[in-house]
């Protein structure tokens, strides 16, 4: 049994004790899978200022576009006609993109488009960097994908400068992704030379149903631990292809002081929760524990980040 705070906190809790709820609404999981799942500008904007209401701080959509496509291009227009919608009800959540997958070739100045022109917009205050190359495609019950190469995700270390520097030019914060320990080595290595953007968070991935990297266990979460303590970045969990709730992995994570992830695009557990019920589970967990589901004002105290100005 994972141990908990021994004295219950305010819902008012100082930074220290607050907890981040990213929540990732859609990816690419169809409605034939979960009903629930938002494809549509109006019903991703819906679930975000939903999910914002009940304790998410930070939030995550793709478009309704593959992953892998053979220009690795996605579309500015639907992010924006979504968040316009979610930051006049909660300007102060934090929002990302995706970036397109397998389109190997295609020059990151390309396929980061469409993050570059939201950032210069002045929405969502986040980007995505993936500062590395992963093989994607296998699952636990599924068989060798027979075009394996498809499945190469992509990003060399030229890549990566571009994406930092890019998000630092902008005055955003990046949102890193660990797939596996190289990737984590890199971004540390770019903390050690000073490049890293300011609002940068560590986002460990860990492999369930989907496998690659770490799988989402103690001895997993440690191994990324022993190399991110050191540099002292705020950091979350999530579990791809599973329920990063249900499987421990959210109450580890908490107890370490990291955050952590939960939404449809990640989900692969019971029945067909929507985004609110599963960020509800967060915050019940979070509260168990001792802590509470940070506000967007301590989202951006934890991660060093001013305020969104209100409109005057």
């Amino acid at each position: 049994m994972v141990s908990t705070h021994s004295v219950a906190k305010a819902a008012a809790s100082p930074v220290s004790d607050a907890v981040i709820i990213e929540v990732a609404v859609n990816g690419s999981t169809p409605r034939s899978v979960n009903r629930h799942v938002p494809r549509t500008p109006d019903e991703i904007a819906a679930d975000m200022i939903a999910c914002a209401e009940h304790g998410a701080s930070i939030g995550h959509n793709h478009n309704d576009e593959p992953m892998f496509t053979d220009t690795g291009v996605h579309s500015v227009e639907p992010y924006i006609a979504a968040w316009e919608r979610v930051l006049r009800s909660h300007p102060d959540l934090l929002l990302y993109p995706t970036l397109g997958a397998g389109a190997r070739g295609i020059a990151i100045e390309d396929r980061w488009s469409h993050i570059a022109e939201l950032a210069r917009r002045g929405l969502g205050g986040m980007t995505l960097v993936d500062p590395g190359s992963v093989n994607l495609g296998l699952t636990t019950t599924g068989p060798v994908p027979p075009d394996g190469g498809r499945g190469c995700y992509q990003n060399t270390l030229d890549d990566t400068a571009y994406m930092f520097a890019e998000t630092m030019k902008l005055g955003a914060a990046p949102s890193i992704s660990i797939f596996e320990p190289g990737y984590l080595r890199t971004t540390l290595a770019w903390h050690r030379a000073g490049l890293l953007p300011r609002g940068a968070i560590v986002k460990l991935y860990f492999g369930g149903a989907l496998e690659f990297g770490l799988p989402p266990t103690r001895t997993g979460l440690e191994a990324y631990l022993e190399l991110l303590e050191p540099s002292g970045l705020p950091w979350s969990v999530a579990l791809l292809g599973g329920d990063v709730v249900e499987s421990g992995l959210a109450a580890m994570a908490i107890e370490r002081g990291g955050h952590i992830r939960v939404g449809l695009e990640d989900y692969a557990g019971d029945g067909e929760p929507t985004n609110v019920e599963l960020v509800d589970r967060a915050v019940e967990l979070i509260h168990k524990m001792g802590c509470a589901p940070s506000t967007t004002t301590q989202t951006r105290d934890i991660l060093g980040l001013p305020g969104t100005p209100l409109p005057s």
